[in-house]
Order: C-alpha cells, then structure tokens, then sequence
C-alpha cells in the first residue's frame, strides 16, 4: 500500500512536511499546496520558497499546479524541472468559489472541450510526469463518464480521484458508485482521495476496491499525523511523539514568519483539526481559539497534554 500526503492551502508547506517526515514519515508522496502561474511569472517568491529542494531533502516531493492555460502549466512545469522535479500535479479539484468562477481547479471540469485541448498541449510538450487530481463533475456525477473518456487520452502517472463534485464541496459521502467506474474503465493508475479518517474507514474502503493500493490522505492526516503509520503497523498515536512534532511545527513556523500574530494563524488552523485526537477536547479549543499571544497558547497547550488523552483512532468518527 501507498500514502500520499494531499496538498492543504496553508497547512502542509515545508515545515509541516519536514516535520511530519522527522515524526511521522509514513507517506510516500507529498503533494505541495498548489502554484498559480500567470502570465507575468511562474512562481511566487513564496510558491518558490516551497519547493526549493534544500527545504525539501530527503522528501518525494510533488509540485501541484493550478491554472486553466497550458502555457502558464509549460512554463512553471520547466522552472520545476530545471529545480530537479520530474514530476508535477495538476489541481482539478479545488472547490474554491474564488478558483471556479475563473474555470480553474474543479470549475475546468465545465469546460471539457478546453480541458481536453489544454491535456493534449501540455501531455505533448511537457518532459516531466503530470498526474492529475480530479473531482467527478460539477454538479452531477454523471459528468464523470465524459471525463474519464478524456482522461482515458493521455498518459497520465496517476489518476487522483476525489469521488465528490465541485457542489458538495466537502460534504455529502464521497461517491463509490462512481470510483467503480473508474476502476473499470479508466486506462490510467488509480489513487483514491476523500474521508479516510481511520483505520477502519481505510479497511472497509479496501474491501470495496481491493486493486487501488494508493490512498491520498488530507484531512484525516492532518487531524491525525499518525493516521497511515497506524494503518500499516496497529501502533496508535501517542502523546510523546504528538508533542514533538507540535513543538518542531512551532519552532520552524516561528522561524520563517514574523510576529507571534502570525505564529498563532498556523497553530489555530492546525488545531481545529488536531484537537479532534484528543478527548473532551472542546473547552481547549475555545482557549486555543482565543488565545492572543504565544505564552497564553502555551499554557493552554502544556494543560491540553497534561489533563486529556489521545483517544483511539476508530472511536472518533
């Protein structure tokens, strides 16, 4: 079996990765939150901040990309290779409103004539391998059938499927119906992406579709980092390790940013699915939440660890 870390816009740049491989390191791949080229420069300072190698050693690192014009996806892919990436991610998926009213992400999904004429650009001119992350459709899954006849085109590394369209955003349960066409008619290699939150989840999933053996994890790793280490082996989270990686998280995140305000924007977003590990979790969260300066949060932290236990994986769904 193959564990994929999904891209999180805001959560899973270098120093979450690097921090998780140091504790955790149970993923195969990790897919960077995506880069938005546009026509004046292929990546932001802070896009390319990501992706340099030296602060991803040691990693399989996966460069995703976003934009809906296969010369703005030509020109970022070069940039990647000349950085050493032989392989970039194409984003289909994201939900954004702010991304779909531009066609972009999910919204191309409604465009399939230029979809399939950007595929054929860019799988023509591009070295590197391009695997793509993909819902089913717009507002009906029935979209998915004309898209797998697109995909089914072009030599894609992998196909990353988020069983869901663009209007159930995160909601809804992912569609299975649809993943088993895919399983049965798509000409390209599998991964699975959506709602896998323990072992449990990912054992009933496989008795579904025992041929995919690569699972994209997002949110259920960021809740749980030791979410696929647990799925391999049986060992369950522990709280030693849990605060180490939070304390490496905080020291890298109070390295690369300025000001405690923007230390705790990270932290907060992380513990809001974090703190789902823990139990009677719901009166720290408040603290975290209003919390106005890094000593304050520490105390919450510190009696966070002290007062509650992790609670097992399978008994918080």
């Amino acid at each position: 079996m193959k564990f994929y870390l999904a891209p999180m816009e805001g959560i899973t740049g270098y120093v979450y990765r690097n921090a998780y491989h140091t504790y955790f390191g149970d993923v195969d791949k990790y897919f960077t939150p995506f880069i938005a080229p546009n026509k004046n420069q292929c990546l932001t300072s802070r896009e390319k901040n990501d992706i340099l190698p030296q602060h991803n050693k040691g990693l399989y690192v996966v460069p995703q990309i976003l934009t809906n014009q296969a010369e703005h996806f030509i020109a970022t892919t070069k940039v990647l290779e000349e950085l050493g990436y032989q392989e970039v991610n194409l984003n289909l998926g994201c939900p954004s409103g702010t991304v779909v009213s531009k066609y972009k992400g999910s919204g191309f999904l409604a465009k399939k004539d230029e979809l399939n004429q950007f595929l054929e650009q860019i799988y023509n001119t591009c070295d590197a391998k391009i695997s793509i992350k993909t819902r089913i459709g717009i507002d009906n899954p029935d979209e998915f059938y004309d898209l797998l006849e697109i995909y089914n085109q072009y030599p894609i590394e992998e196909l990353i499927i988020h069983p869901r369209v663009r209007n159930d955003f995160y909601k809804n349960k992912p569609n299975w119906d649809m993943m088993r066409e895919a399983v049965q008619k798509s000409k390209n290699p599998l991964c699975y992406n959506g709602d896998i939150f323990a072992p449990g989840m990912y054992k009933k999933f496989k008795e579904v579709f025992p041929t995919i053996d690569t699972v994209m994890l997002g949110r259920g790793i960021i809740v749980d980092p030791n979410l696929a280490g647990e799925i391999k082996t049986g060992h369950q989270l522990d709280k030693i390790t849990l605060r180490k990686f939070h304390d490496t998280l905080l020291s890298g995140y109070q390295e690369l940013l300025s000001g405690d305000k923007n230390v705790l924007f990270k932290m907060k977003e992380l513990w809001f699915y974090m703190i789902h590990v823990f139990s009677n979790h719901e009166k720290y969260a408040k603290k975290i939440k209003k919390s106005q300066s890094l000593n304050e949060y520490k105390t919450v932290l510190s009696n966070l660890f002290e007062e509650q236990e992790i609670v097992k994986a399978d008994k918080r769904i």
